[in-house]
């Protein structure tokens, strides 16, 4: 996930260390070409959660491989010990931090994901989890699928920009900023600043599909990979529990109408979202134990989000395909019991 710092009494998160960009031109040095480089993300991880999201709906598989580390870490961060004999089988790395080390030995931020690595040297070229799908979005696009969307289209970007933000900082970073707070105070800040945020975008949600427009724009990826999250792990872990998503029958239909569009969830992993939060936030949850639910069954329920019209990738675009062999994600376990480690 990204990197972060605590203060006395809240949570800050750090800017990308690695900021390279991977562009049409290669003015940083660094030229999109087909095969080049891989993406390593965790399935736990919001922020990698959004890349997997973009790379399936603009059809980027073939052209930008793709590395799932181990939900749960150790002190050496993420590691590669769901792929055969614990090494990723094009890197040949066991930790990503290997290609952290092979970029800047003497790096001074932590190993985070979304990640992307050159793969003929084996060095990190960027871990800009805010810049990376916006380049996918833009820079890649040579290579995007017939059909895909613009996920970041010209005329609507300031707009697109000013939703972000907002959520950005009280939504998406904001449940981190009441989970890990150390005083009272500072959670409540954040847990206020959340909740109000959530209710200008359920507003915002009663009578336009969207948030931008009328089809899937990046602001939709970015609050997706937040609200899939939230009854998971976000209300009871990092105790944003005014109320669930479930109970926000704007925002839970818009979520559910997300997650039924090809691309979105098919990449969500419950039981990786659940493991990792819960096994490796241990100043929160010092037990490990991790919670059998929810019941991920009604994510699937009808949201009848169709009737505010738009099209989910645009006038002219389509679905993307099936995952690629060996990405899909298994179907999640029910209330009763969850999918064996």
């Amino acid at each position: 996930m990204g990197n972060a710092h605590y203060g006395t009494r809240t949570f800050v998160r750090s800017d990308a260390f690695f900021a390279d960009r991977i562009t049409a031109d290669g003015r940083d040095g660094w030229p999109v070409e087909a095969g080049r480089y891989r993406l390593v993300v965790s399935r736990a991880c919001p922020w990698a959660s959004r890349a997997l999201v973009v790379r399936r709906l603009l059809g980027l598989e073939d052209a930008l491989s793709l590395a799932v580390a181990d939900p749960i870490q150790d002190d050496r961060s993420w590691r590669f010990t769901l792929d055969p004999g614990g090494r990723d089988p094009v890197l040949g790395i066991r930790y990503l931090s290997e290609a952290y080390d092979a970029r800047a030995p003497d790096h001074p931020g932590g190993v985070s994901v979304p990640a992307i690595v050159d793969v003929p040297s084996g060095r990190l070229v960027t871990n800009d989890f805010q810049r990376i799908t916006l380049d996918l979005a833009t820079e890649w696009r040579s290579l995007h699928r017939a059909g895909a969307p613009e996920l970041y289209p010209e005329p609507l970007r300031e707009e697109i920009d000013d939703v972000m933000e907002g959520i950005y900082r009280d939504v998406n970073n904001g449940v981190y900023r009441a989970g890990f707070a150390t005083e009272q105070s500072a959670y409540e800040e954040a847990y206020a600043a959340l909740f109000r945020r959530l209710g200008q975008v359920s507003r915002r949600l009663a009578d336009r599909r969207y948030l931008v427009g009328d089809h899937i724009t990046e602001a939709d990826v970015r609050l997706f990979t937040t609200l899939v999250r939230f009854d998971a792990v976000y209300h009871g872990h990092f105790k944003c529990n005014r109320s669930k998503l479930s109970e926000d029958p704007v925002l839970w239909a818009y979520a559910r109408d997300l997650y039924q569009t090809p691309g979105f969830g098919d990449t969500v992993d419950f039981d990786h979202i659940k493991r990792h939060y819960y096994r490796v936030h241990s100043g929160i949850n010092p037990t490990g134990i991790v919670p059998a639910g929810p019941d991920p069954s009604g994510w699937q329920s009808p949201h009848h989000r169709e009737g505010l019209g738009g099209r989910p990738f645009g006038d002219t675009g389509t679905p993307p395909g099936p995952a690629p062999a060996g990405e899909g994600v298994a179907e999640p376990a029910t209330a009763t019991g969850m999918r064996s480690a």
